[in-house]
């Protein structure tokens, strides 16, 4: 435990040294790798989100490949499809820039759903589907996709339901005036417009510590706390749709990551409630007649973490 936890504050210390002030968003996306997730970074164009992803890759010593979601992207420009090969006279597989370690779905609201599916079960299932043969996908695989939640103008949102396949959903948002100057001042020193973050594991080390995940120590109080947040986004009045079962397993999976990345070996309240806001957000829906208020997913989430009892559990020591 004390090795994995020097690895993970190593992977994210590297990715400080290019995305400048987002140690929250980025603590809570090593989180949801480290738990086998998928992770969605929804905010304005230019806050970094390409950038993290790749970063994540190089620190993480994963396979990068970036595809562009356009409208006229295919499911096999994704997956792969099977060519011709005029030299063996047979058919060969030439697989898609899903056969990666860590694919960055770039503007994934911008392609069509039948596109969007097709990346949704490789997240899911881990393997892909051609011609009625399935090919596996290499391990670790992870998707970091974004969605600019502006310019909505022939965009095909996502649905829910396929929005609760992503264990976590970051935004950045706009840095402070010293973190903006912190940009431009590192662009100078650096008198190049490319940056290169260090390999810190690979991607067996990886699997290693998403393995040592499950050494960490959930006690009942806290699962029961993760269920009773879940249960209470379904039940509010301002609710249209709560989150599902898979919410509430979420906010455990990603609390178990950031305890690790804190260097503990159990989860406490405190790391349920860090981690809601990005678990629970994206799997609440509110009621239509409510979407010209003030009401929304956030002010859910924030009422349900203030009214729902934090659960008291024993101090414990090293």
């Amino acid at each position: 435990m004390p090795t994995a936890h020097r690895r993970a504050l190593a992977v994210l210390d590297e990715v400080d040294t290019v995305v400048v002030g987002k140690r929250a968003a980025t603590e809570v996306v090593l989180a949801a790798v480290l738990a086998g997730g998928h992770v969605l970074m929804e905010d304005y164009p230019g806050l970094g989100k390409t950038l993290a992803a790749r970063t994540f890759a190089q620190a993480l010593g994963l396979d990068f490949t970036r595809a562009q979601f356009t409208p006229d992207l295919l499911p096999s420009d994704l997956t792969g499809s099977f060519v011709y090969d005029q030299g063996s006279h047979a058919f060969e597989f030439r697989r898609g820039p899903v056969f990666t370690g860590l694919l960055l779905a770039d503007e994934i609201n911008r392609t069509p759903p039948k596109t969007q599916a097709a990346l949704l079960e490789a997240m899911q299932e881990h393997q892909v589907t051609v011609e009625g043969q399935t090919f596996p996908l290499p391990r670790p695989f992870h998707v970091l996709a974004t969605a600019n939640p502006v310019e909505y103008e022939g965009t095909y949102p996502l649905p829910e339901a396929q929005l609760d396949r992503f264990l976590v959903r970051v935004s950045f948002g706009y840095p402070a005036a010293d973190e903006e100057w912190q940009v431009l001042d590192r662009r100078i020193s650096r008198r190049q417009e490319d940056q290169q973050a260090r390999q810190v594991v690979d991607a067996t080390e990886l699997l290693e510590l998403q393995a040592t995940l499950e050494d960490v120590t959930v006690p009942a109080e806290v699962g029961r706390y993760c269920v009773a947040l879940a249960r209470a986004t379904r039940e509010h009045e301002h609710s249209l749709m709560g989150a599902s079962p898979r919410g509430s397993l979420g906010l455990m999976l990603v609390a178990r990551g950031t305890a690790l990345v804190r260097g503990r070996d159990y989860v406490t309240p405190d790391d349920v409630k860090a981690v809601a806001p990005s678990v629970l957000e994206h799997r609440v829906v509110v009621r239509p007649e409510l979407w010209m208020g003030d009401v929304t997913p956030r002010s859910i989430v924030a009422d349900v973490l203030r009214t729902v009892p934090t659960p008291r559990t024993p101090v414990r020591t090293a």
